[in-house]
């Protein structure tokens, strides 16, 4: 399937401003980026772009019905929706948010999709929505939704609506739920950056309860890889399921960064669990693979390597001012 006007949503993002660059470097298509930037979303990551001809930003929230409208009036064959509230902290302080942007903003978007005959939706969502698993298995598209936090229960709730408007309305929606991403432009509040900018600083480095905490890393070169294979040859209707195939535990993963900056481990520094922290995440990636011929082609050791020499070559990334990171050290 081709298309010739792509509407990305929270473009300003981690996620969303890699894609755009993807995608205009791979393809000849027009890219909406409609970002409300927020704390996360920094103009900055595509500042380079802002004379692309094939690029076009407009600053708005996926909330507010009239500002979706009016984009969609200028023509929309395809929806990425990357806009979401995504912090697990910020949602257990504050889920209102998260409920307004994520439930209420992906069901303006569906309602403005169905309305204007989109060829094609791709809700991108977590693996999150599953919940947590034991020290065996893996996720997969089968598996049920048992969220455990307020960001992944909007999530999963979005996930719904979204299956919902292709069981109901027939939209071509496709949803793909991806594990942790790492690369750059990630805001810096995040495990990785934090991790990095923090050792860098020589400050500690912040680990919640035993650090044992085990996650599925993935580059996000290959999320986008992954997400532009399901835009390209996706079926309505189905979920697939994205993971690096890098299972790490937190505390696994600040050695590594600390082994790379060559700094000593006990800048390490335990603190008191977060409230419904999931203990492990693992996907299966058989699906997306089989039907898509998707794999990642990043090492978990080579992706960190070359997200580390990113951080280290862009120290204003890490500024105080980007967010709370410095001044709430306890929290990623």
């Amino acid at each position: 399937m081709s298309f010739k006007r792509i509407l990305v949503t929270g473009g300003m993002g981690f996620i969303g401003s890699n894609l755009i660059r993807y995608l205009l470097h791979r393809y000849d298509y027009t890219i909406v980026n409609l970002d409300k930037v927020t704390y996360a979303g920094n103009p900055a990551n595509l500042a380079d772009l802002s004379s692309h001809p094939n690029y076009c930003f407009i600053r708005g929230d996926i909330a507010c019905r009239r500002t979706v409208r009016r984009v969609f009036n200028r023509g929309v064959d395809l929806v990425v929706n990357l806009a979401a509230e995504t912090h697990v902290d910020r949602s257990i302080n504050d889920s209102a948010a998260f409920v307004r942007t994520n439930v209420a903003g992906t069901q303006n978007l569906l309602e403005a999709a169905r309305c204007y005959g989109v060829k094609g939706f791709v809700q991108v969502s977590t693996d999150e929505v599953y919940g947590s698993l034991g020290e065996d298995g893996r996720f997969d598209e089968g598996s049920p939704l048992k969220p455990n936090n307020p960001y992944a229960a909007s999530k999963a709730g979005a996930d719904c609506l979204a299956r919902a408007y292709h069981r109901t309305y027939g939209l071509p929606v496709m949803i793909t739920r991806c594990s942790n991403n790492y690369g750059p432009y990630q805001y810096p509040e995040k495990f990785i950056p934090l991790l990095i900018s923090n050792a860098l600083a020589g400050r500690p480095l912040p680990l919640y309860g035993d650090g044992q905490q085990v996650r599925d890393w993935i580059h996000v070169e290959d999320h986008c890889r992954a997400l532009d294979a399901v835009m390209h040859g996706g079926k309505p209707g189905e979920v697939y399921n994205i993971g690096g195939g890098g299972e790490l535990s937190n505390l696994q993963v600040a050695m590594a960064v600390l082994e790379l900056l060559g700094k000593p481990a006990d800048l390490i520094t335990f603190v008191p669990d977060r409230p419904g922290h999931d203990r492990r995440y693992a996907i299966d990636a058989t699906k997306i693979a089989t039907e898509l011929q998707w794999f990642p082609l990043h090492s978990f050791q080579a992706g960190l390597q070359a997200t580390v020499r990113w951080y280290q070559a862009h120290p204003e990334w890490c500024n105080p001012e980007l967010g709370v990171v410095f001044k709430r050290r306890d929290r990623y």
